[in-house]
């Protein structure tokens, strides 16, 4: 179907459309843009100060940019860099004493909520846990919670570095 606009049959007007209801987009030639390298020396004085050439210029020439063919001293190179230190890796025995520790405190203060899993333990650990607590509640109700946190820390410090003495447990991922 050939593009209309204007006139239709019975003399009502209407805009062309392409399609059903697609107004036709008439087509108007882009200006010409001006050459690059007229163009540059306006854009640049705009977006950047007039001392900026000047520095970027010696930055680049001290790099060591500068013309092919120059005479005079190379510039200076720098040191390769150094990487950097990555941190260091917490042992699974430290983990696991920090993290069962912590739930092993939560569940004697009455504090905790929900099992092993979602306290993010392996059924081990909650093993340890279980064991921590049960040798720390007498310990509680004679001298304090702040003993029973010592015995706490104690027996969970033992358990996990026996736990992680072989490089890990050996009853599968669970344990």
């Amino acid at each position: 179907m050939p593009y209309r606009s204007g006139m239709e049959r019975g003399g009502a007007t209407r805009p062309a459309v392409r399609g059903p209801g697609r107004p036709l987009l008439a087509t108007v030639p882009l200006p010409t843009p001006p050459a690059l390298p007229a163009l540059l020396p306006t854009v640049f004085t705009r977006a950047f100060p007039a001392s900026l050439p000047v520095a970027l210029a010696t930055v680049l020439l001290a790099a060591g940019c500068g013309p092919s063919g120059r005479t005079g001293a190379p510039a200076p190179s720098l040191p390769p860099p150094s990487p950097a230190p990555s941190p260091s890796a917490t042992a699974p025995k430290d983990v696991c004493a920090r993290v069962v520790a912590h739930w092993a405190r939560e569940v004697l203060d009455g504090t905790a909520y929900g099992d092993y899993q979602s306290m993010g333990l392996s059924n081990g650990q909650y093993d340890i846990l279980r064991d921590a607590v049960d040798a720390a509640r007498p310990v509680r109700e004679r001298q304090g919670a702040a003993v029973a946190h010592d015995v706490i820390d104690r027996h969970v410090d033992e358990a996990c570095a026996a736990r992680h003495r072989t490089g890990g447990p050996d009853e599968g991922a669970w344990r």
